[in-house]
């Protein structure tokens, strides 16, 4: 559940790239319906990572169908895109995984570079089906942080007004409650983007707010495994357990 707390980080750096923001803004309600949005990412994702292999190929399938309709031009420069693109699949791959890295070694437990790298290996069949050729995906965790930090070091990844006019309904989804709780809300995803992002994005961090984070860190590294199960896992997990407990075909 905690790793939930990092969607608003994903998000962020996904709008970050000017395509996939630009996408977003033309072809999808986002604005209007940020829950909606929410729901149905959360539900796709849960139906890949833990459904029956038919539900996860069927959400796939719908999601290239979908991808294979969304193109048109970035506002900002004039660049024509494509969601198909495998570049642009690749990040928003690569945004999911490095944030749900990050958010469980600091928040969870730690976690080594090898069980890291086998994370990122068990992604890749995900990614395949989704368009990133295999030829592109990165061998290591490593030599995935380098190239998302290289993208945004040389400026392929920025925050447009487009990224940045998304932003709002991200961080400030409805009028209730006050926009300084929804910020407090956002705190766990804001320890763990890049310092250039934030500041694209006029998010204030200081050591103040990065001291009182890696307190939280240490409290719930510390409280997490006296959490009983049905509050500390996602119901998709939980479900995917008893399926496989009673013997229920990975293909049902």
């Amino acid at each position: 559940m905690v790793v939930l707390a990092g969607a608003t980080a994903a998000f962020l750096l996904q709008l970050a790239d000017p395509a996939v923001a630009a996408g977003v803004a033309q072809h999808s309600n986002f604005r209007e319906d940020p829950y909606g949005r929410l729901r149905r990412t959360l539900i796709s994702t849960f139906s890949v990572a833990f459904g029956s292999t038919n539900r996860a190929e069927g959400v796939i399938e719908h999601l290239n169908a979908i991808h294979r309709s969304v193109s048109g031009t970035v506002p900002e420069s004039g660049a024509h895109y494509q969601a198909r693109d495998p570049m642009l699949l690749l990040w928003v791959h690569a945004t999911l995984v490095d944030t749900a890295l990050r958010i469980y070694d600091r928040y969870v437990e730690p976690v080594t570079e090898g069980e890291m790298d086998a994370y990122l290996r068990e992604s890749l069949p995900v990614a395949v089906r989704l368009g990133v050729p295999e030829s592109l995906f990165p061998g290591t965790v490593a030599e995935l942080r380098v190239w998302m930090a290289e993208r945004i070091a040389g400026g392929t990844v920025r925050v447009t007004p487009t990224a940045r006019s998304l932003s709002e309904s991200v961080l400030y989804p409805s009028r209730f409650p006050p926009r300084f709780v929804w910020t407090a809300a956002h705190l766990i995803s804001f320890s763990v983007l890049p310092p250039e992002i934030l500041r694209a994005y006029g998010i204030r961090w200081g050591k103040r707010r990065a001291r009182a984070m890696s307190r939280v860190a240490t409290v719930t590294r510390n409280v997490l495994p006296l959490v009983p199960g049905p509050l500390r896992y996602v119901p998709a997990w939980r479900a995917a357990r008893r399926r496989l407990a009673t013997g229920a075909p990975a293909h049902g």
